[in-house]
């Protein structure tokens, strides 16, 4: 069957772009959408720096005149040479179910990549950082997405895997329930570290959050730059300022005070946790919008969350191994519960499963492996 491939340029393709899993999901009752304006920006070069570092198109695929599918292809060269081959890449995949749609799916997004040099890619990856939209669902197909997560139902794995493609990596989703105890370990290790006059865990100052997520760049820099899991560090791309001044931005509207900690070790930015609402509690209720009068669900969001997302965590090298992580979690989970009795349960990590130093340290903190997304690879 020969499908047309549509680049994406026009108002209307990109509706149709947001469109497409409405239709596909009606009868997968998890599935969230994510915010239309937060995937917008991973394709707008204005608000997306890696556009200076690369390229990414997006496009529709069009069968008797309707939108069956979509997908993004990109490439971002001095990241993708530290494979070998270098590996371009694919994402935001949604489709019917058909296998010779998923094929012809693969077979232009290989083309594109041959145009530019490429013998491999992987996928499904964003035009950005891991922390979100990354992945594709394997695992757990019964509950709702955290916000950055995609949902996936299950045909597409078994489609994706027909076309030729290897699994490349595996990203563990940790949960863990407000109501379950504290491990006593964890409990004396943060007591004995808040005995030391050395070492200070806060939350984030709301007065100069700016100054504080310099702190969580710096730390998040040299933390993931130098890995003790050492294959993980290929993947690693720095935070920009710019980057970080973005995330405030969108972000400190809905950032509990408690999920977002810092810890000193006499002074120095040693370690940090960022944890949010889950905002996909709101998308859900606006079908991805985020309009005016939207804006109140996202500040009452603060207090009546049931979920809490951990983005992001980290601790300089220098730093490591003295519980400084143990702290954090702890305290936040203390904190944030305090802050908010609502809150049930807290869910992420995004461990690749390789990375069995820090799944051992989220799991001797009550976590459990809760979901799985797996990136692909196909070589041609």
């Amino acid at each position: 069957m020969a499908y047309n491939f549509e680049k994406i340029t026009t108002k209307r393709q990109i509706d149709l772009f947001h469109e497409i899993p409405f239709r596909l999901y009606k009868s997968y009752k998890p599935w969230i959408p994510p915010f239309r304006f937060e995937v917008e920006n991973v394709f707008d070069p204005e608000e997306n720096e890696f556009f200076q570092k690369g390229e990414c198109e997006r496009y529709l695929v069009i069968d008797g005149g309707k939108a069956v599918a979509r997908f993004a292809v990109m490439n971002t060269p001095e990241r993708d040479k530290v494979y070998d081959p270098p590996m371009g890449g694919i994402g935001f995949i949604e489709m019917e179910n058909k296998q010779e749609l998923a094929d012809a799916i693969i077979e232009f997004a290989q083309k594109w990549h041959r145009k530019r040099g490429y013998q491999a890619m992987r996928g499904p990856i964003n035009f950005g950082e891991n922390t979100v939209f990354w992945g594709l669902l394997v695992e757990n197909f019964r509950e709702p997405p955290v916000y950055g997560m995609f949902y996936h139902p299950p045909y597409y794995k078994e489609l994706l895997e027909a076309t030729g493609a290897e699994k490349w990596d595996d990203h563990y989703s940790f949960k863990r329930n407000f109501h379950d105890p504290l491990p006593e370990r964890m409990v004396r290790v943060t007591e004995r570290l808040e005995d030391r006059g050395d070492v200070l865990l806060r939350p984030v100052d709301m007065d100069n959050m700016y100054r504080d997520a310099e702190y969580i760049r710096e730390i998040y820099n040299e933390a993931w730059s130098n890995q003790e899991i050492g294959e993980r560090e290929q993947e690693f791309t720095p935070l920009t300022r710019k980057t970080v001044q973005n995330m405030v931005e969108e972000m400190k509207p809905v950032v509990l005070r408690e999920g977002v900690l810092l810890a000193f070790v006499e002074d120095d930015p040693a370690s940090f946790l960022v944890s949010i609402p889950d905002l996909n509690e709101v998308s859900e209720r606006t079908g991805g919008r985020l309009r005016w009068w939207d804006y109140p669900r996202l500040l009452m969001l603060k207090k009546r969350s049931r979920r809490l997302r951990t983005l992001v965590f980290g601790t300089k090298p220098a730093y490591r191994k003295m519980g400084l992580e143990a702290m954090s979690f702890v305290r936040g989970i203390e904190w944030t519960r305090n802050a908010n009795k609502n809150l049930h349960h807290l869910e992420g990590g995004w461990v690749s499963e390789k990375n069995w130093l820090m799944r051992r340290g989220l799991e001797s903190l009550g976590c459990h492996h809760h979901k799985t997304h797996r990136t692909y690879r196909w070589t041609f």
